[in-house]
Parts: structure tokens; C-alpha cells; sequence
């Protein structure tokens, strides 16, 4: 499997604050991978260094194959959306995405209907000629992830997309984003797992500035596992109990029970 993105023992300090503590993880090409922790735990470091903002103090970053940042090599194939991104609020959204697909070589036509169709994506299409001062908070928040997208990157990083967004906002940005699963790589930072447990197929746990656990979702979260109680036999197992107790939970009692005792036991759906 190739990745798109390869961190190997990065390590960042601000003086004796260590902000990135040996951090290596892998992410698939194609996935859309969820970058979760609390704050503080060193997601907006990590996409600093990435995006080259930030020179790591050791470890190595490859970046498509392409080693690390390099503004001449990756030209076009990496989007970022910076978590406090402040966009000219005088121009149209229109504007500002034509110049930015014009900024990656695009013609003026071109541009433009490349502006058009990432603001259709994110549901703007009502307002690309609007004033961005005029836009509420959740729409600008919708034009800064577009502008992540201008120009067909192979990678993309979103830091908290869904910051600020309502319920309706939030679901229809992810679906959005859902769509472009197997064609371009998503990295979607967030404090909030829940939150993106609907969007991602990948997920890498931070927390003070290190992995606690990557891989698939699935595997991570557990949420394809099933816990079977197996009771004794002539034993009539509290079922009643078991489901005030475990709401969210489903319950089945299958007549053989062939071992003594109650053991609870894990298995893969």
C-alpha cells in the first residue's frame, strides 16, 4: 500500500516545551484520516511542519514521495486549510478562489470555473458574489475549506473544517468531503473523535505531542466488535438488567451454553 503522507521521530520545541515528542505515523494514499487529540496535543504543530511553516528540530517528512515541503515539487498537489485561516473579507468568494486556481497556473476562465465548482461543493453556490465580510461565520468557515481545495491537490489538510459550523452545516460538509474518499487524501485534524467517526476511514490518536494509536477506524474505535456474556448453564441471565443498564446496547440469548460461568468475551463482527 503506498501512503500519501510518512512522519518518521519528528521532534518540535519551543524552547523547553516540547510540542512534537518522536511522532511518526503513516496515512494511506486515498484515505480520509482523522487527526484527533485535545488541545495542546500537537495536531496544528504537525500540519505546520507538514505544510512547511514549521521546520521540525529532528526526524524526517515525505510527502507524496517527494521528501518534505517543497513549494516547486508539490506545486498544486498540496492543499491546506490553517485552523485560524482569515480570508479578505472585501472580495467575493468568486475572487478569491479564481485567484488562488490562477496562483497554481490556471487561465482566468479556468479559474473560475474551478472557483465555481469548489464553492458548489462546500453549498456556497448562492453566494459566490457575495462580499465575504457579508457571509456568516459557518460560511466563511465553508469558503476557507474551498480554498483547500482549489486546483485538484492530492493531499489535503483541513485543521477543525467543522469549527463553528451548526449540526446541518457540519453534516453537509462532511458529505461533501466524503465524496472525494479514494480520490484525494483528507487529513481532518479535530479535539473531537465523535465528530468524525461519520468521515473517516483512518484515525491516528495524539496526545502530548505523540501517537497513542493509528490505524483503520474500525479497528481503533472497536465499534465492529460484539461482546457475548456466556452464562451457566441453567442460569437465567438478567437481561431486564442488562438493557436499563446498557441502553445503547442490543441483547440476544442463544440456548447453548456450554461453558460454566460468565465470561465476557470479544469477537469481530
Amino acid at each position: 500500500m503506498s501512503h500519501a503522507l510518512r512522519l518518521h521521530e519528528i521532534t518540535k520545541r519551543f524552547g523547553r516545551h516540547v510540542a512534537l515528542d518522536n511522532l511518526s505515523f503513516e496515512i494511506p494514499e486515498g484515505a480520509i484520516c482523522g487527526l484527533v487529540g485535545p488541545n495542546g496535543a500537537g495536531k496544528t504543530t504537525a500540519f505546520s511542519v507538514v505544510s512547511g511553516y514549521l521546520q521540525p528540530d529532528e526526524g524526517r517528512v515525505d510527502i507524496l514521495g517527494q521528501g518534505p515541503f517543497d513549494p516547486y515539487a508539490l506545486k498544486g498537489r498540496l492543499g491546506v486549510l490553517p485552523q485560524d485561516a482569515i480570508l479578505p473579507d472585501r472580495h467575493t468568494p468568486r475572487e478569491l478562489l479564481t485567484h488562488l486556481a490562477r496562483l497554481q497556473g490556471e487561465s482566468r476562465r479556468a479559474g473560475r470555473i474551478e472557483a465555481e465548482h469548489q464553492l458548489e461543493r462546500v453549498g456556497l453556490s448562492d453566494r459566490i458574489n457575495a462580499r465575504i465580510h457579508t457571509l456568516s461565520h459557518g460560511m466563511q468557515r465553508r469558503v476557507a475549506v474551498a480554498t483547500a481545495l482549489v486546483g485538484n491537490p492530492d493531499l489535503v489538510l483541513l485543521d477543525e473544517p467543522l469549527s463553528g459550523l451548526d449540526p446541518r452545516q457540519a453534516g453537509s460538509l462532511r458529505d461533501a468531503l466524503s465524496e472525494l474518499r479514494g480520490i484525494k487524501t483528507l487529513i481532518i485534524s479535530s479535539h473531537n473523535l465523535a465528530e468524525l467517526e461519520r468521515l473517516c476511514d483512518h484515525v491516528i490518536l495524539l496526545d502530548r505531542g505523540s501517537v497513542v494509536e493509528q490505524g483503520p477506524l474500525d479497528e481503533v474505535t472497536g465499534r465492529h466488535e460484539v461482546l457475548v456474556w456466556t452464562f451457566a448453564p441453567q442460569t437465567s441471565p438478567p437481561l431486564d438488567l442488562l438493557q436499563a443498564a446498557l441502553s445503547d446496547h442490543s441483547f440476544e440469548l442463544e440456548s447453548d451454553t456450554p461453558k460454566e460461568g460468565v465470561h465476557p468475551q470479544r469477537s469481530a463482527l
